[in-house]
């Protein structure tokens, strides 16, 4: 997908970039590719592949929830910034919050922020499961994604609890989201959630498929989830 193209079908979603936010997807693909060299962000390095599985992957959420108002956004392990900084571009008025556990990639994202000028934008090393229990962002944010982090049972006991209720878990997934559903059924009630649309769409060009879940927070978390680190990976909630 080159430039032109990433702009057009984006237009045609109703999303419309200006030179200066289409310059900023130039400088993020620039300094991700200069970074990769000596850290692992990506495999995916070749500029056509980045602007089709990266960005527009990750602004495809907004083909289904509309962020375009001032949202609290929290994206949970999102190495190398992705969903939320493809998102935050084309919304800038956006606050978000990124929470990784390795160090290095917050020293990435800080750098990639300053470089194209973002506002609005925070990054936290930690882990999802401390973060989740930590009451200055526990049931703080307005949306909470991620993107092919984990299986949803997992992923649900990461993010859930950091959405306010009222809120809602944007879950980005392949082509295992049904099973996943399936599977994730009781942790998503559990933890005070309900599934209130899927949609599936297929990637332009590479034809694979994509599934964007909605996931609205309906009551509080009950207080022990998350439990501690690597609990939720090794005893899901199934």
């Amino acid at each position: 997908m080159n430039t032109e193209q990433f702009t057009e079908m984006l237009a045609a979603k109703g999303i419309a970039l200006s030179p200066q936010q289409l310059q900023q997807y130039d400088t993020y693909y620039s300094t991700l590719v200069e970074w990769n060299k000596k850290m692992n962000l990506t495999a995916i390095t070749e500029k056509e592949d980045v602007y089709l599985k990266h960005f527009y992957d990750s602004i495809s959420a907004a083909f289904y929830f509309d962020f375009n108002q001032p949202l609290k956004v929290c994206d949970v392990g999102a190495g190398a910034g992705f969903p939320s900084i493809p998102i935050k571009i084309a919304f800038p008025g956006l606050h978000i919050t990124i929470v990784d556990s390795l160090n290095k990639r917050i020293g990435f994202l800080e750098h990639l922020a300053k470089k194209l000028e973002l506002d609005n934008v925070r990054f936290i090393h930690d882990r999802a499961e401390t973060f989740g229990q930590n009451k200055e962002y526990r049931e703080s944010f307005d949306v909470v994604t991620a993107r092919a982090v984990a299986r949803l049972s997992v992923l649900s006991e990461l993010c859930l609890p950091l959405a306010k209720t009222g809120g809602t878990f944007v879950a980005m997934k392949g082509a295992s989201a049904k099973e996943e559903l399936d599977a994730g059924k009781k942790a998503i009630s559990v933890l005070g959630g309900k599934l209130v649309d899927s949609h599936t769409f297929t990637l332009p060009e590479e034809e694979s498929e994509r599934n964007i879940l909605i996931i609205k927070k309906e009551k509080s978390t009950p207080k022990k989830y998350p439990r501690k680190p690597g609990t939720p990976n090794k005893t899901p909630i199934e």
